[in-house]
């Protein structure tokens, strides 16, 4: 028998499907048990091809820092904007709700790191700051990122700074809900 589905990834494929029948955002009731509202990512990946863990992204948005009254709220606005918002992909539709994979991840406080010793990629996500206060983020345990480098290379990437642009690096841990 099947392990049931965690009622964060349940609350954001009802917030997705419930933006499908509405378009409007799901204004969920906060569960008693939920702690203060922190940072949250949606993560949405089709299913894994023949052989494979992962499958390929669909959506992943979010914010490192809360901006919602509730994580209830977080949760079904990160969930909405993931499948509907995330510029690389185009918005999901109703035919694809039932296979999605979704990942919430809850993170934690952000601390400055002063070098790659101080990183983890399956342990700790990567927020860098920048020149105009822009930013770029990894969350932890991305396959594929086994290092330090590999991780800072890609998030700077990600943002769009090069090597040698001022930055401020943080690394955050985050609980990763599947």
């Amino acid at each position: 028998m099947a392990d049931p589905e965690h009622r964060y990834v349940a609350l954001a494929k009802k917030a997705i499907c419930h933006y499908l029948a509405h378009r409007e955002v799901l204004d969920p009731e906060p569960h008693r048990d939920d702690p203060p509202p922190t940072g949250v990512f949606v993560s949405l990946h089709q299913p894994p091809p023949e052989g494979e863990v992962d499958g390929p992204l669909r959506g992943c948005v979010g914010s490192y820092r809360p901006r919602e009254s509730s994580l209830a709220r977080e949760i079904a606005h990160s969930a909405v904007a993931a499948a509907f918002s995330d510029p690389r992909f185009p918005p999901l539709t109703d035919g694809e709700v039932d296979d999605l994979h979704v990942t919430v991840y809850l993170l934690g406080d952000t601390e400055p790191v002063q070098n790659l010793e101080d990183l983890d990629p399956s342990t700790y996500g990567v927020l860098v700051e920048g020149p105009g206060g822009r930013t770029g983020l990894l969350l932890p345990a991305i396959p594929g990122i086994t290092t330090a480098a590999q991780q800072v290379d890609l998030v700077l990437k990600k943002a769009s700074f090069s090597r040698y642009d001022p930055i401020r690096l943080f690394r955050f841990p985050a609980t990763i809900i599947i």
